[in-house]
């Protein structure tokens, strides 16, 4: 057990019990205990297995690739639909997870079957994202940007498209594009944090 995960418990405000349990099923099949992403990450052999979670509305195990796994009980959820990987497991109360612990344990146990199998999730290629109009439009206008956007990671590019396309109004979308164009420039992703 990892003390970091304690303390993640011990400052817990909600879904305390729900999360305590979750932990014990997730080490009870037989998977390591880490901290990552400031939340409780079970992994096997190195790799991520299953992260614990709350939210304000509910708490939920996550599935690291759980696009790849049956979901026979139909009961797997994708956060949102930019997600392409990860699937989640919901839960409101305690008696949820005391009810689904054996389903939760076959899952947990697929999930390693995919690991032991080396299975990977084919994600989709910045390419395959629709660009808004504005971010075109801005590349085509500025060559210096449009040289700076392309040499951003993949991951940093999407980072970009995804946040650029979520405002319905135009202005907004160009706003956005406005603020993050020096962050573009110097080549860091809109998430990165800089000193």
């Amino acid at each position: 057990m990892n003390e970091q995960v304690d303390r993640f418990l011990e400052k817990a405000k909600k879904w305390k019990g729900e999360m305590t349990l979750l932990r014990k099923i997730c080490i009870g099949c037989g998977l390591s205990e880490e901290f990552k992403w400031m939340h409780p990450c079970y992994t096997f052999q190195g790799n991520n297995v299953v992260l614990i979670h709350g939210f304000k509305e509910y708490c939920a195990l996550l599935f690291h690739k759980g696009v790849l796994l049956k979901d026979t009980h139909n009961i797997l959820i994708q956060q949102t639909e930019n997600v392409q990987s990860a699937r989640q497991i919901r839960f409101t109360h305690l008696q949820e997870i005391i009810d689904l612990e054996q389903t939760i344990k076959a899952y947990i146990f697929e999930a390693v079957e995919v690991e032991k199998a080396g299975f990977e999730v084919k994600m989709k290629k910045t390419s395959e994202y629709n660009m808004p109009e504005e971010l075109k439009l801005a590349l085509e206008n500025n060559s210096e940007l449009a040289s700076a956007f392309k040499s951003l990671t993949p991951g940093r590019q999407r980072g970009y498209i995804l946040h650029f396309s979520q405002p319905k109004q135009s202005k907004t979308r160009e706003s956005r594009i406005d603020k993050c164009t020096p962050k573009i420039l110097k080549g860091e992703g809109l998430n990165d944090y800089v000193k």
